[in-house]
């Protein structure tokens, strides 16, 4: 499943998101705000994020500006949340809007949706070499090459 990050500056959101995602198997980090949501995304390896827009101090928009600023985030999917209609009039750095309350279904079907996309288009490191070397590419445990070759293994 997926690495989920939850921000919201509304404990009573962040537990009861929490909760559902990880009742779907998801592994789930929260931050009650902007600045401790990027410490966590520098610490932890986060697939997906879902942030409030209103929030004190720095609102999601920035939030997901400054995510997609960082090389190693610029396509991470971003679902933004929020009680008020989407922002207009400014660029969209979210992947996904909901209002608020969003279902629960809609939010996990967004994340497996992006989960099985990720698992259909993850590339597999190849081996430029016969077919003999490359069964055994495939299987590391054949032979003691392959603990050699780690850069074949798939």
């Amino acid at each position: 499943m997926a690495n989920v990050l939850l921000v919201d500056d509304d404990p009573e959101n962040l537990w009861s998101l929490q909760v559902a995602l990880e009742g779907d198997g998801h592994h789930v980090s929260v931050a009650g705000d902007a600045r401790r949501a990027m410490d966590l995304l520098h610490r932890e390896r986060v697939e997906f994020l879902i942030t409030d827009y209103e929030m004190p101090d720095i609102d999601g928009a920035q939030l997901c500006r400054w995510v997609r600023a960082q090389p190693a985030h610029h396509d991470m999917p971003i679902m933004m949340l929020s009680a008020a209609p989407e922002p207009s009039g400014a660029p969209r750095w979210w992947t996904r809007f909901l209002r608020k309350p969003a279902s629960i279904d809609q939010l996990t079907d967004a994340i497996n949706a992006h989960v099985a996309v990720r698992l259909t288009t993850e590339a597999r490191p190849r081996c430029h070499a016969s077919r003999y070397a490359l069964l055994k590419c495939q299987y590391p445990a054949v032979s003691r090459w392959a603990a050699v070759n780690a850069d074949c293994w798939p």
